[in-house]
Formats: structure tokens, sequence, C-alpha cells
């Protein structure tokens, strides 16, 4: 689970409640008509915008924000070079037993294709068409998202002037003034705070997690690669230990001589 995302929303919103009921409490700030404006309207406005299956089909990566299970780079090479080794000391097809017992669908492919004698342009092409489609994907979701940080502020501008506009219809009531004003800033409240707090910072970490994500596929076709053309387990060592950053080459070092 990454706790980090929890934490900033529950930190983000408890500072607002506290800074809220410091100020005189908590319920000047619900009103059912500015979240019918913001909510309903920033909802209404994501279903247009895009068709209903990819919105329902998103809601499965924005788990990536909150559970989410960082790829082991440094163990990922470890495993290459070991494959390397195998395959190296007993030929590519001593590998399609490991290949076998891998839980990473991804990288269990590519081996296998590799055991299966496939030829490496072709490999490539094929892992390439997995990557770009994942990609793709993941781009999907930070769309959304960021759609929904962008109408969330507008619909609460919406509500703004529709709370204006009563208001101005009512000056000659007095007691109406301070409702329609009530609406009209509550909402630019409620959008500033949904696309803040929740939606654009999602989008942002859906974002960093897909990064992440490519970055490892993108190291085990290389991998894949170096196995196939059967490179020296220490030059496939080094090729890859690139995509990783200083500190974790490290524990690839010291996991290769334990």
């Amino acid at each position: 689970m990454d706790i980090t995302t929890l934490l900033g929303i529950a930190f983000g919103v408890g500072m607002v409640l506290i800074a809220i009921f410091r100020g005189g409490g908590v319920a000047i700030f619900i009103n059912i008509p500015s979240m019918m404006i913001t909510v309903g309207g920033t909802i209404g406005a994501t279903l247009i915008n895009f068709p209903l299956p990819k919105v329902i089909r998103v809601m499965k990566i924005v788990k990536k924000a909150f559970l989410y299970k960082e790829p082991l780079s440094h163990e990922t090479i470890t495993m290459l070079v070991e494959f390397a080794r195998i395959a190296r000391r007993d030929g590519i097809l001593a590998l399609e037993e490991k290949a076998s017992a891998l839980n990473d669908i991804f990288l269990k492919k590519g081996i296998q294709l590799a055991v299966d004698g496939t030829a490496p342009e072709t490999i490539r092409d094929i892992l390439r068409i997995d990557l770009d489609v994942l990609e793709s994907r993941h781009r999907l979701g930070q769309s959304i998202f960021n759609a929904l940080g962008a109408y969330a502020p507008a619909f609460g501008m919406i509500g703004t002037l529709i709370g204006l506009i009563q208001m101005l219809r009512s000056l000659d009531d007095p007691s109406k003034i301070g409702q329609g004003m009530a609406t009209a800033l509550i909402t630019t409240f409620y959008g500033a705070l949904m696309a803040n707090l929740i939606f654009l910072p999602i989008a942002g970490k859906l974002k960093v997690r897909s990064e992440e994500e490519i970055l490892t596929k993108e190291l085990i076709i290389e991998g894949i690669m170096a196995i196939q053309s059967g490179d020296n387990p220490r030059i496939v060592e080094e090729k890859l230990k690139s995509f990783v950053a200083p500190s974790l080459r490290e524990k690839i070092t010291t996991g290769k001589r334990k």
C-alpha cells in the first residue's frame, strides 16, 4: 500500500477541517445545492468527455495511487543477470523451466519468446507493443483525473455565478442575500478543494507510477535482448545498472557477492 497517498489526503483534509473549526464550525460549509452544482457538474462533464466504459476501467488504474508495490528494479536486474549466467552456461533452453515459474507476466512472456527461438527484433516489437498499450492505458487514467481537476474549479465558478445571480435578484429581500452569497462562495471552495487535494494530485501520482513501471519493463526488454544475444553476464549487469539510481546499484553488487 502507498501510505503517502492516504497520508497526504488525510493531512490535507485534516488541516482544512482544523482551520474551519477554529473559524466557527463546519456547519456553515455544508451546502447541498453547492455540492450538487460542483460534484454533479464535474461528473457530468467527465462522462461527456470520456466514454463510460473507459471511466469505469480507469477505476482499476486509480488503485495504483493507493495500492501499489514499487517495482524492485535491483531484484529484477539480479534475476536477469542470473538468467544470463544460466543461458551462457547451459544454453537458453535451460531458462524454460525458470520462465514457467515467473509471476511477472511481461518478463515471463519475453523469456518464453527467447526460449522459443523468436528473432530478437520480433521479441522487441512484441514487448514494445505491450509496453505501448500499457502506457496508453495509464495516460487515459491520468487524462481523466486531469479533466476532473479542470472541471471541478470551473463548476465551482459556475456555482459562484448562480449564487451571485440569485443574490442580485433578491436585493430587495435581505434575507435571501446571505443564502445566495453562501452558494456563490462555497461552490468555489468545493471546486478548488476537490481539484487541488484529490484529482490533480492523484493524476500526478499515476504519472509517477506509470513512469516507474515503464522504466522497469524497458529494463526487462534490454535484459532479454542481452540474454538472447549471449552477452557476458558481467556486461548484462553493467548494461542494466544504467536503468537504476547509484544507491540501488550497490544493492545489486552486494546481492551478487552473497
